[in-house]
């Protein structure tokens, strides 16, 4: 098969951990030039350094994508490095865990200002490069983004604004050949539980999933190449979010009950 990604200049946001690391790193063994983006530099450093010593090509551009002047800047660096942008993951993104009646309302502007202005503001200074070289655009969301989860209504928020953006934005560009794809990996092994916010904007700091049993960021990172190698609209990895996104139009009702049953039985669960 034809090696499609080789020599292309991909920019991954959050990558310095989880799904955005695997998926630099799957970048780069396909011989893509990767630009890590995060906020962790001694981290971005190191998985850099890893990458090259691999005989990748990488850089990095320590990045706040919640601040729109960084993520120009992330997008002119990488330009003036290697002169366009074929491929953008918009991966960054945290999570929370509290009810709507006891969250603080910075909580939500949180959640809004990393994953849905995050994604909006590399999109816009990355767009010109990506529609001139017909390149995908992607978004690693979740499930919550076709169907509300209790407890995280920032989250879920964040989520289908996210996929209203994106959908949008694919549909401007039918006749110029922009690829847009939206992927829900479900439950992996990161650390977006252990940082996700609580009611008071604190850290949760203890996932309350057995993260040893969930799907690794390796194998979503696998699946984010497939699915831009076959300019995928939506791919959904997991069976229950393909059920969640199928009934919650025709079942919306049994979908919600679901839910609300699987995060009542989470430890600690912000309600019953």
């Amino acid at each position: 098969m034809k090696n499609i990604f080789r020599d292309k200049v991909v920019i991954v946001t959050g990558a310095s951990s989880g799904i955005g690391e695997a998926v630099a790193r799957e970048f780069a063994r396909h011989g893509s030039k990767v630009v890590l983006a995060a906020r962790s530099e001694n981290r971005l450093a190191e998985i850099t350094n890893e990458i090259k010593a691999e005989k990748g090509e990488a850089f990095y551009v320590k990045t706040d994508v919640s601040k729109e002047e960084e993520c120009k800047k992330l997008i002119e660096e990488t330009v003036a490095r290697y002169g366009t942008v074929n491929i953008l993951v918009n991966n960054a993104g945290i999570s929370m865990r509290a009810v709507f009646d006891d969250v603080d309302l910075k909580v939500l502007h949180r959640l809004m200002d990393v994953n849905f202005w995050g994604t909006v503001y590399c999109t816009k200074y990355a767009l010109p490069y990506l529609v001139s070289n017909r390149g995908s655009v992607i978004g690693v969301s979740s499930v919550a983004g076709f169907h509300g989860l209790p407890g995280r209504t920032g989250y879920s928020a964040s989520k289908f604004a996210m996929h209203g953006f994106l959908e949008t934005l694919r549909i401007e560009n039918l006749k110029r050949g922009l690829h847009v794809m939206i992927i829900a990996p479900g439950f992996t092994a990161t650390e977006i539980r252990k940082h996700a916010l609580t009611a008071d904007g604190s850290e949760q700091g203890e996932s309350p999933r057995k993260e040893e049993r969930l799907k690794s960021p390796e194998y979503v990172a696998k699946w984010v190449l497939k699915g831009i190698r076959k300019r995928k609209r939506n791919k959904i990895l997991t069976w229950d979010g393909r059920i969640t996104a199928l009934f919650q139009r025709i079942l919306p009702g049994v979908i919600d009950w679901a839910y609300y049953i699987e995060m009542a039985r989470e430890p600690k669960s912000p309600f019953k």
